[in-house]
């Protein structure tokens, strides 16, 4: 009744059940989309404040190492040089303090920036993607499940036996004035139409042939 790549394709093979699934597809590809874009809004807003910690510590570093630098050649200078250089070397221990708040404040803000960034997007993608994988998964497994029993005579009585059980009694009275009776008898024209019933009520197109 259906190929094995039909099978293994998680869609259906009825159009207008297929067009539903591909909509929704569609769908969520949009909405992870959006939410990608907001976090990577979220992610280059925080490593902006990362970059300009990562650019206090280094021009606080360059500072720190010229006041040091200074400082060191202001002792050679004869009678004042100690007067002169401690002042520079304050300076530059300042400096290095500065620089080490820059380089907390990059390394925090790295860090804030992906998990913000992984907040913002983690809760709206899973809440809508997960009931869809949920509900593309047990399609698939069902799909999988009756295409297998209809390709063997016992598996299409078991299909027939579903759809009498599972079936508007309209849709059974439509095939056979008394479906059951002629599932007991195993009529084969019978059993063959309960089985599409059940199959049309998964997903999947009967293909002639």
């Amino acid at each position: 009744m259906t190929s094995l790549t039909s099978r293994i394709l998680p869609y259906s093979t009825r159009p207008a059940r297929l067009l539903a699934q591909l909509f929704s597809d569609f769908a969520i590809f949009v909405w992870t989309a959006i939410w990608l874009l907001v976090g990577m809004a979220v992610y280059d807003a925080m490593s902006a404040i990362a970059d300009a910690g990562r650019q206090v510590e280094n021009g606080a570093n360059g500072i720190a190492g010229n006041l040091a630098s200074a400082g060191n050649g202001a002792q050679h200078i004869p009678v004042v040089g100690d007067a002169v250089s401690k002042p520079l070397t304050s300076a530059s221990e300042a400096a290095l303090d500065i620089a080490g708040a820059g380089h907390s404040l990059d390394t925090t803000a790295s860090w804030l920036a992906v998990l913000l960034a992984l907040a913002v997007v983690a809760v709206p993608i899973l809440v809508v993607v997960m009931p869809w994988l949920f509900l593309r998964l047990r399609f698939f497994r069902r799909k999988w499940i009756v295409t297998g029993l209809a390709a063997t005579p016992a598996g299409e009585q078991l299909l027939a036996l579903r759809a009498l059980t599972n079936r508007p009694p309209r849709k059974l009275t439509a095939i056979s004035a008394d479906p059951v009776g002629g599932w007991r008898r195993e009529d084969p024209f019978t059993i063959r139409a309960l089985a599409a019933l059940e199959l049309r009520s998964a997903g999947i197109r009967i293909r002639s042939g």
